[in-house]
């Protein structure tokens, strides 16, 4: 099976696109933005980020066999002595979703495209994994799900791929409709609908505004949605779709998920419901939430012709997304690892879960601020307070400017509570307090980095 390539006249496709040298162009299978992974006959394209200029790695580039470059038209005189065809845009991050929209086009994979506000990464990986048992699939990597990210992980694929499960992100308006138009998703999903990124999205109907774009570009062209039935906005706004497939725990749906019980350490009993045929198993990963990403992860399974089987033997292979409910033994305690992000709905489900591993009966979670909740903040971590009542075993420790108001109202409801103005002194007390025989949560959005407490607990219980 050949390889996909880009050809003189999808460069010609580009809106404001100018070639020079075309006649020396020949198509390419390979396209960078990276000048570090070129290789010899690579379309490099000069992208400015944040942090660096792509424009200042073309002669990088060069040396590693660049045939082709794509630049800003405001270089082009900068950059004329070149050799080489040379393609001026207006600007070159959109011409990299163009070509990676032709790119797209040429792929013989279903794509299948995630957003929400929490789970996509988890979904993503689950889907892969269950895929993976009758497909050739790819998967975004890393978390390559925003503008750039999209079109990168599309390159990534070639005619070999059967299924390209994607992840689109979003804390902006109009960023999933960008890439959507990009991806033309032959399936897609929202995980949730929650209170991430309310800094920028207002509330959470601009969050479901912001994210249905993935589902109407995808029934634009034909393709089939999956609603998440059990989510109050998404099940809301259901009647605007027709080409569908429900899912949920609750009330008519096409898929339906029990969840039969626990076991001891917190790993889900689910039962899965559809035709007729019904399908049992214990994840090997952990909690609610992961349980829900399993429903929706096998009613897309199931559209896509997977036998129970097949999903039992796949489901065995499931592995925790680093950061994420990811459970941790050790001797003399069980430390939950959730410190990839944090938002009020997700600190729900580990507090679920927190609650539902028996290993010890001491519980101590460790919770640091959410981000990007906008002028709501105050109160969402207040509001934190609902999922916690007065127990001996219950600890809550505390860090972080938002997270001092949710300490105030847990003391004034008698639960156990310490709030650290610092985060050495939280350091300390997880190394030196008596914290054995205990299970223990932390979790903080990103730019907390609360991965370093984990590794703390690591150290001290290894």
């Amino acid at each position: 099976m050949g390889k996909i390539k880009i050809t003189i006249e999808d460069l010609f496709s580009i809106p404001s696109a100018v070639i020079y040298n075309p006649d020396a162009f020949k198509s390419v299978s390979n396209i960078e933005i990276d000048s570090r992974r070129v290789k010899k006959g690579s379309l490099f394209i000069a992208i400015k980020g944040e942090k660096y200029d792509g424009h200042d790695f073309i002669l990088d580039a060069l040396k590693k066999g660049t045939k082709a470059v794509i630049i800003d038209s405001r270089k082009l005189k900068k950059f004329s002595f070149l050799e080489i065809p040379i393609v001026t845009v207006n600007d070159t991050a959109k011409a990299y979703g163009e070509l990676a929209k032709i790119w797209r086009n040429k792929l013989l994979a279903k794509v299948i495209s995630i957003t929400g506000s929490n789970g996509k990464t988890t979904v993503k990986e689950m889907m892969a994994t269950l895929l993976n048992e009758k497909y050739n699939v790819d998967k975004t990597e890393a978390n390559n799900n925003n503008h750039i990210g999209v079109p990168l992980t599309i390159f990534g694929a070639d005619k070999k791929c059967e299924v390209l499960v994607l992840e689109q992100g979003t804390n902006h308006f109009n960023e999933i409709e960008y890439s959507a138009n990009i991806s033309r998703p032959d399936y897609a999903l929202i995980t949730n609908v929650g209170d991430s990124h309310l800094e920028f999205l207002k509330n959470q109907e601009g969050v479901y505004k912001e994210k249905s774009a993935l589902l109407d570009i995808t029934e634009i062209h034909g393709g089939t949605v999956f609603l998440n039935m059990d989510d109050t906005i998404i099940r809301r706004h259901s009647k605007n779709y027709w080409n569908k497939i429900t899912y949920g725990f609750n009330g008519f749906v096409d898929v339906r998920g029990k969840i039969l019980d626990y076991t001891n350490d917190g790993r889900t009993k689910i039962r899965i419901s559809y035709k007729g045929k019904k399908i049992e198993t214990t994840l090997p990963v952990y909690g609610k939430s992961n349980a829900e990403d399993f429903l929706a992860v096998s009613a897309v399974a199931l559209k896509l012709g997977l036998t129970g089987k097949e999903i039992l033997k796949g489901t065995k292979k499931i592995k925790p997304v680093h950061g994420r409910l990811e459970v941790k033994k050790f001797k003399d305690a069980v430390v939950i690892d959730d410190t990839y992000n944090s938002s009020p709905s997700s600190i729900e489900s580990a507090v679920d879960l927190i609650k539902k591993v028996k290993t010890y009966r001491r519980k101590i979670i460790v919770l640091g601020d959410m981000f990007e909740l906008g002028n709501q903040s105050e109160k969402l971590h207040k509001d934190l307070a609902k999922h916690f009542s007065p127990d001996k075993n219950l600890f809550v420790l505390t860090t972080g400017n938002m997270m001092k108001h949710l300490n105030k109202v847990l003391r004034k409801k008698k639960v156990k509570s310490i709030h650290f103005h610092i985060r050495e002194a939280l350091s300390l007390y997880l190394q030196y307090e008596e914290i054995e025989n205990s299970v223990i949560l932390v979790k903080g959005s990103r730019g907390m980095k609360m991965e370093e407490f984990v590794t703390v607990l690591e150290k001290r219980f290894e």
